[in-house]
């Protein structure tokens, strides 16, 4: 199993220095990778925890890249209708460039009903531009200056440079629409389920991947664990491995300093992982 740590891009623990050094203890420590969440207008009633404070993902992702070496960057999950498709795939294929292709591109389709409407974006339609978005990244990636003609977006040729290695893509939700983009474009999936319903699901996804002719892919969960009991979070972990995932994402919630982060990611990577 491989394992990530989440890092809070919002709230009092967003500070240029608070990111950077819990961006460099998950790299000291040893974590696969470090990820970030993504909003971009949270309503005034809704800001508890980060007073509506949010650092957008893909420029936090660029700024840790330069202030970290080895360690993967990604985000659970970007919201793909918030962005333009075009403009989404030029600022991956920077990160992706300039970190020395170390990122993941965790991606979802939306929920908060008042973020889309001060994006001026149809929630109603999430579905349809998050696959439009996903067709529009494969295409940049994988082909050389050639038009692009889709549902919701077309475009003529044009050079997209630079082009590295399109990053791993992870799908997350759990209905039928993302499982359907799980076996269309997903290297990864990303549900929120419990344990006890994922392993079943992880089963019935491996058979549809089997029938397509795919290989493994990872599977990601993020959890939030007690290290005040050792034990238990071993047992957790241990629960989630059975259940199929291989991937795992810790989320120490609202860590108070970098200080706290670093004693209880070094903790679970000590006893835990």
């Amino acid at each position: 199993m491989k394992y990530g740590i989440a890092i809070r891009n919002m709230g009092p623990q967003s500070t240029r220095e608070t990111i950077r050094e819990c961006a460099r203890v998950a790299e000291q420590l040893g974590f696969d990778a470090l990820f970030v969440s993504d909003h971009l207008c949270i309503p005034p009633d809704d800001t508890e925890g980060s007073g509506g404070r949010y650092l957008d993902v893909l420029a936090t992702l660029a700024y840790l890249a330069g202030a970290t070496d080895r360690i993967k960057l990604g985000v659970s999950v970007l919201v793909l209708p918030y962005r333009p498709a075009v403009l989404t795939a030029k600022q991956v294929a920077t990160i992706q460039e300039l970190s020395g292709e170390r990122m993941i591109v965790g991606v979802g389709v939306g929920w908060m009903k008042r973020e889309f409407e001060a994006l001026g974006v149809d929630k109603r339609m999430r579905g349809r531009l998050s696959n439009e978005t996903l067709r529009v990244l494969r295409h940049l990636f994988t082909t050389q200056a050639q038009a692009y003609r889709g549902d919701l977006v077309s475009f003529p040729p044009f050079v997209f440079e630079p082009r590295p290695a399109c990053p791993p893509i992870w799908i997350g939700g759990n209905g039928d629409p993302a499982i359907a983009r799980v076996l269309e474009f997903g290297s990864g999936w990303h549900p929120m389920l419990p344990a006890e319903k994922l392993k079943p699901a992880v089963i019935a996804l491996k058979q549809k991947l089997k029938a397509k002719g795919r290989d493994e892919i990872e599977i990601v969960v993020r959890r939030g664990l007690r290290l005040d009991d050792i034990g238990a979070a071993r047992e957790r972990v241990a629960a989630e491995r059975d259940a199929g995932a291989t991937y795992f994402i810790l989320d120490l919630g609202r860590y108070p300093s970098a200080r706290e982060f670093a004693a209880q990611a070094e903790a679970f990577m000590a006893k835990v992982a």
